[in-house]
């Protein structure tokens, strides 16, 4: 990350998360106040966050690693990428950040400050969406940074892009981004009380992928045969 200081890494994690919420919020409002088409709406706020991932993680990552996910900290935190010591700076940052974001999108569109969602996000295959979601997440970056590191802010907004559509939750795959979104009773909005179902899942998603990855990305240690012609 560059050699930055952790203040520095805190306040990069808390405004990406900001301008992340603030566009999965704002985008959200934009669209339903476009059409009353939900699937044009869904496709108009989906749009607007991968998009919006992309810039934020190339600008941003080089600071802090851009995680804007508690998840995905832990996950670095726990393969030891990130020091222990630094997680719960940032995940402070970004439930901060997060809360800020969606503060500022209700501001920019005259809503009240913080309006506590009403929409129902709960059951199975809610929950199970948000494992899959946040499963497919992590494996996409631990992956990426394998691979292509280069290529990782391209990979994360093309996936998010993508599962917003092949995940009966819409793919929140975030802690912070989901409890910042309890606080919008709009388009993006779920309801505090469905929270717990969704950390959990998504929690629980990063540490199964962390687990697979951590085996998956390990080169062969098997002996190579020898070239050696036999007699």
């Amino acid at each position: 990350m560059g050699g930055f200081d952790l203040p520095r890494r805190l306040v990069a994690e808390g405004l990406g998360t900001a301008m992340l919420v603030a566009t999965v919020v704002g985008s959200g409002i934009m669209a339903t106040s476009l059409t009353q088409d939900v699937g044009l709406a869904l496709l108009g706020n989906t749009l607007a966050t991968g998009a919006i991932l992309v810039v934020l993680i190339t600008v941003l990552g080089p600071i802090s690693g851009a995680h804007f996910n508690p998840a995905v900290s832990l996950i670095f935190a726990i393969s030891s990428t990130l020091a222990r010591g630094d997680l719960a700076g940032y995940v402070m940052a970004q439930v901060v950040g997060g809360v800020v974001g969606t503060i500022a999108a209700h501001l920019m569109f005259g809503l009240p400050v913080i309006e506590l969602s009403a929409k129902v996000r709960t059951g199975s295959a809610q929950w199970f969406s948000e494992g899959v979601a946040t499963f497919g997440l992590v494996a996409v970056i631990l992956a990426g940074i394998k691979f292509e590191q280069k290529a990782v802010p391209w990979l994360v907004g093309l996936y998010i892009t993508a599962a917003y559509w092949f995940t009966a939750s819409t793919s929140f795959a975030n802690p912070a981004v989901a409890l910042a979104r309890s606080l919008t009773n709009t388009f993006s909005g779920i309801r505090p009380i469905d929270l717990p179902g969704f950390w959990v899942a998504e929690v629980a998603g990063a540490v199964v992928a962390l687990m697979l990855f951590t085996w998956l990305l390990q080169p062969s240690t098997s002996s190579t045969i020898s070239s050696e012609p036999k007699l």
